[in-house]
């Protein structure tokens, strides 16, 4: 675009801002290490709307801000099976879709998808999606296990004598347990979106059976930890794990980091950009979330964060080494083995808890 052409562009849009009648401000809480370094500063100076953003590692932290009320925040990016509770407990509004133009750029397969948890996509849109599998240091597992052993299953993980041996170099598990007790049961050939008591009784008992070889419980702290080699397995979020393969090439260290979605199948998941019914800032959150839906923009934050998004004209822009990579994006063999997250009542929410808090105290 000419320089004449995009200052037009942004002086028209900082007009827009004005004549909204709100003050050019926008908080947004977004999950650490997921936007390109350049984002916010473009969109500031497209627009002229200051923006705050603050990080959160875990759903359940936005969760509790969202079901409290009063959090502030303009925009946040809840997963989708944490979306969709929260869209029946009111914590949402609804989004003025005349105002969301780059809608036409999603991608209408994958909203499709997401919609199975916002029926009609009226509350949401997709930020970024991805799969929960494991990102390991090829050479620190090939030196435990042997050159010969093929990084395929979630037995690197969940096999307590596999596992023992990577004790020593650093195990790590996500602080998600709507995330790790279903993967464990899912290796145990039980429904990952079971919500009888006794299977989630067994996976519970698998992930205390290996406990001891976990090092911690985290999900970020992992990133730079793998690139830096001072862990060997994490099981981790595939744009997250393929953040730490990116640092650890840049940082020239020798550590060499892989990402698997396992053959028995992993968890696929959808991050969404949504408002908070008490947003103070609504309308200045319909334009950020329009922005983000731009093509470039999108490819930009996937270039960066290595996340697959939901954008389909962003794709020719989005780096090959990125596109090509089945870890980021699968295959559709894989695409078969996913399973998508299931919305827990009440119920089952206080016997994750309970159980969580046991595995990760051992009391």
């Amino acid at each position: 675009m000419k320089k004449t052409v995009f200052m037009a562009a942004m002086a028209s849009l900082s007009v827009t801002a004005v004549q909204a009648g709100e003050e050019p401000l926008l908080n947004v809480y977004n999950w650490s290490d997921y936007i390109a370094e350049d984002t916010i500063q473009k969109f500031e100076e497209a627009t002229g709307i200051k923006v705050n953003y603050d990080v959160y590692d875990s759903n359940e932290v936005l969760e509790a801000k969202m079901l409290t009320g009063n959090s502030g925040y303009d925009i946040v990016v809840p997963t989708s099976d944490f979306l969709q509770r929260q869209i029946a407990a009111g914590a949402y509004q609804k989004l003025d879709k005349s105002k969301l133009p780059n809608l036409v750029n999603m991608d209408p397969e994958l909203m499709a998808g997401a919609a199975a948890y916002d029926p009609g996509n009226e509350y949401s849109v997709i930020y970024m999606w991805g799969t929960t599998g494991i990102g390991y240091n090829v050479g620190e597992v090939a030196a435990r296990l042997g050159e010969d052993y093929e990084v395929n299953s979630w037995s690197l993980v969940f096999d307590e004598d596999t596992v023992s041996k990577l004790a020593d170099c650093g195990v790590t598990l996500l602080d998600a347990p709507s995330e790790m007790i279903p993967a464990a049961m899912n290796y145990l050939g039980l429904d990952p979106n079971s919500t009888d008591a006794a299977d989630l009784e067994a996976g519970a008992a698998l992930l205390e059976k290996i406990r001891p070889y976990v090092r911690y419980f985290h999900s970020s702290q992992y990133i730079n930890d793998l690139a830096n080699g001072d862990v060997c397995v994490s099981v981790g979020w595939s744009g997250d794990v393929f953040q730490a393969m990116a640092r650890a090439e840049e940082a020239e260290n020798g550590v060499e980091i892989g990402y698997v979605i396992p053959d028995e199948g992993a968890l696929q998941w959808f991050d969404m950009m949504a408002i908070p019914v008490d947003a103070p800032h609504p309308e200045n959150a319909l334009k950020f979330i329009n922005f983000i839906m731009d093509a470039q923009i999108t490819a930009d934050i996937t270039n960066y964060v290595w996340y697959a998004n939901g954008n389909a004209a962003s794709m020719p822009l989005v780096d090959e080494e990125i596109t090509s990579d089945p870890g980021i994006f699968p295959t559709e063999e894989a695409k078969a083995r996913l399973w998508a997250a299931k919305v827990y009542d009440a119920r089952t929410d206080r016997l994750i808890t309970r159980l969580w808090t046991r595995i990760k105290t051992g009391q």
